[in-house]
């Protein structure tokens, strides 16, 4: 499914408005979040020690790189590149224990807010319009009822399977099984650290940088037509696994590659490439594999080709000889 210039999965009808809607308070997400974050202060505070710390740091890598940026963000909802279906399955188990939601959960958020922001206008829910404080508010602890919502519509590959059924009913509980394992091998501060620190730093984290990338930073691509534009945060480049590169994104969004050019680090693309040289996912794609967008024009003089002339591309038919994106 090519997601580069349209949102295949939102279907609009003529009547349906991305603007006119209502921010409701939604209980779930409030009160999951806050437990989280709560417990990681208090109990975080008390129960902090060096090999806690290390595993949070250790977990917070996994879940952001293997689950949400390559597993939910550039593989279930782009399918940027291809994957055995095991390996896609422990990606997205990946994503999920980020905390914000299960894998059609995800989809469906992602989907319906780049729908919107390509619209010539959009709710600010949808926009991150809003001021920080309010925006944090509403992104953390609150959902939005459209008047006229469109229908969303996933591939019958992910809608009818087991697997994400079974992950999207029980997303929550996904935590559980991890745990006890952190339980059983450094007790409870490896717990506190392992998962609800972690879920609090990376859900807070992820509210953040998508409210700057939607809001202010660098572009060098101007969608036409689209209500919102994204921006780029270098600062947040190691720290987002490469998604911080939003407007890069925003131009190319079936693109695996996000770094897309010679200073702009990915490290989600640097694990993607040795998994590639493994054997273990192959048919990756890049922005010159993707169909030309004539609403997208280049605000910088030098475009994406040619600044990333040091990243040579060699396309064989069979799996076993997979795109050679050699940026190292």
């Amino acid at each position: 499914m090519d997601t580069n210039a349209h949102t295949p999965r939102i279907l609009a009808s003529p009547g349906t408005s991305p603007v006119s809607g209502r921010v409701h308070w939604a209980p779930a997400k409030s009160l999951w979040y806050l437990a989280h974050v709560s417990i990681a202060i208090v109990a975080g505070y008390l129960t902090f020690s060096l090999s806690s710390f290390l595993v949070f740091i250790g977990t917070t890598g996994i879940t952001l790189c293997l689950g949400h940026s390559l597993g939910m963000h550039r593989r279930l909802i782009h399918n940027a590149y291809e994957c055995p279906l095991w390996l896609e399955y422990l990606f997205v188990h990946f994503g999920v224990l980020v905390g914000m939601a299960g894998p059609l959960g995800m989809m469906h958020q992602h989907d319906l807010r780049d729908w919107a922001q390509r619209q010539p206008d959009c709710h600010p829910y949808l926009r991150h319009g809003e001021g920080l404080w309010k925006d944090g508010w509403w992104q953390l602890h609150c959902d939005l009822a459209l008047c006229e919502p469109p229908e969303f519509d996933p591939e019958p590959r992910v809608a009818n399977d087991r697997v994400y059924a079974f992950m999207e009913r029980t997303w929550m509980w996904q935590q559980l099984p991890w745990a006890v394992l952190l339980f059983w091998v450094g007790g409870l501060p490896w717990v506190v650290w392992g998962i609800s620190a972690r879920i609090a730093v990376s859900v807070t984290g992820h509210w953040l940088v998508g409210y700057f990338a939607h809001n202010r930073g660098q572009r060098d691509w101007h969608v036409e037509g689209a209500a919102v534009q994204g921006f780029n945060i270098p600062a947040a480049a190691y720290l987002t696994m490469g998604e911080s590169w939003h407007n890069n994104h925003h131009a190319y969004p079936g693109s695996a590659l996000l770094g897309l050019y010679e200073n702009q680090p990915d490290p989600g693309w640097w694990v993607l490439n040795r998994l590639r040289d493994l054997g273990l996912v192959w048919s990756i794609r890049l922005p010159e594999d993707l169909p030309s967008r004539p609403e997208l024009s280049a605000l910088t003089a030098t475009d994406c080709t040619e600044r990333r002339r040091h990243l040579p591309l060699s396309r064989s038919p069979n799996r076993s000889s997979h795109h050679e994106n050699g940026r190292q």
